[in-house]
């Protein structure tokens, strides 16, 4: 069952980066790229995952199916959706910590995030302040990733992998042309991380 369970994941997930990551809103669209996370949520739960960390699943399942539709509003609502999300891998990821904060790594993310003020911020016009609180929970959930125990590696590997999928939908976004030649490449990209990014963190705790 579990095996089929993540086939239909993989499916789905191949299927949406292949073939609909480009493609107009529609309902079939919005199944295909719900349905990964959604699948993942539940194999969490029946994994006996902590519950928050299957909210965090479901929430980010939420959160493809408000941008998988278009529009400044089903942004703002996938923004919130994922914001939740990593809200509640926080609250995981703070639960397992241990020993201090890595002061190298700690630091390049700490400027990662100081950085969007440059690059991001001032093109995000009125979604300047949900974006900054987005940025500032990401930054947190990869602090938090950065104390798991050494084997929650692949755990904190998913984490960077989720930072780095989402800068690649924010430059998508805010920085890029909606007729930029590159417009499909960044979108198959960032799918890739971030599915991989979410199969890593699912992987780490359920194995």
């Amino acid at each position: 069952m579990t095996l089929v369970a993540a086939g239909v994941a993989g499916a789905a997930a191949l299927a949406y980066g292949l073939w609909y990551c480009h493609r107009a809103p529609s309902l079939l669209r919005s199944v295909i790229k719900t349905l990964p996370l959604a699948v993942m949520a539940g194999l969490a739960f029946f994994a006996a995952a902590p519950l928050v960390l299957v909210a965090g699943f479901a929430l980010s399942a939420l959160g493809d199916l408000a941008l998988s539709r278009r529009g400044e509003a089903a942004f703002l609502t996938g923004l919130v959706g994922f914001a939740a999300a990593h809200i509640a891998f926080i609250w995981v990821f703070a639960g397992m910590a241990q020993g201090a904060l890595p002061l190298v790594p700690a630091v390049i993310l700490l400027i990662y995030a100081a950085s969007s003020e440059l690059w991001l911020a001032p093109h995000t016009g009125t979604l300047r302040w949900p974006v900054r609180g987005y940025v500032a929970l990401i930054a947190g959930m990869g602090l938090m990733a950065l104390m798991l125990p050494v084997g929650y590696g692949i755990v904190t590997l998913g984490a960077v992998l989720f930072i780095a999928s989402d800068t690649l939908l924010a430059v998508q976004m805010f920085r890029m042309a909606a007729d930029h030649p590159l417009q499909r490449v960044v979108s198959v990209a960032l799918w890739a991380l971030y599915i991989a990014a979410q199969g890593l963190i699912l992987w780490g705790f359920t194995s």
